[in-house]
């Protein structure tokens, strides 16, 4: 099982926008809290969105959140609520692109996030591409706690989406 960290330098930036180039809201690099990994799948494209969009289930798999509803179908705009890591977040989301990308924003605890994950095949594998940024006052007061809470939170997370979508 591996994570990748992706570092964004002047020549890594390129790539990262256009990993990220479908989506409506993209991240803001200039927040205080970053992140940005990668994991290669080895299951179909299809069963790796079914369980990465399966909002309601997210519970069954990824031990890091304790609850999680989605208010209505699957579609830009549409909100959620959860639970994680002790913070109750309502997300909204932002895009749907079938097969290839989804994020949302969300609200909690004065801080304002971007999460937003891309999936492609390569090679007969699924990358599977999180993308997230925080900001706000509670951001830049707790910047280097966040920091290093989020690039464990969404490693264990992309841990358990390998996991989960690797089971036979």
């Amino acid at each position: 099982m591996t994570t990748t960290n992706i570092n964004i330098t002047s020549s890594a930036a390129v790539l990262v926008a256009l990993s990220f180039r479908v989506m409506a809201h993209p991240v803001n690099a200039n927040a205080p809290v970053t992140c940005l990994k990668s994991i290669e799948i080895n299951a179909p494209l299809e069963k790796v969105w079914s369980v990465l969009t399966g909002i309601n289930e997210w519970t069954n798999w990824q031990t890091d959140i304790k609850s999680a509803h989605i208010n209505g179908p699957l579609t830009k705009g549409e909100t959620f609520e959860w639970l994680s890591g002790g913070a109750k977040i309502k997300s909204t989301l932002h895009t749907v692109e079938p097969l290839q990308a989804i994020g949302w924003t969300g609200k909690g605890m004065g801080i304002f996030a971007i999460h937003n994950w891309t999936i492609e095949e390569q090679n007969g594998m699924v990358i599977v591409r999180v993308n997230e940024s925080m900001e706000g006052f509670m951001a830049k007061i707790l910047k280097g706690y966040l920091n290093k809470n989020l690039e464990q939170g969404l490693g264990r997370w992309m841990a358990f989406l390998k996991e989960e979508c690797e089971k036979k």
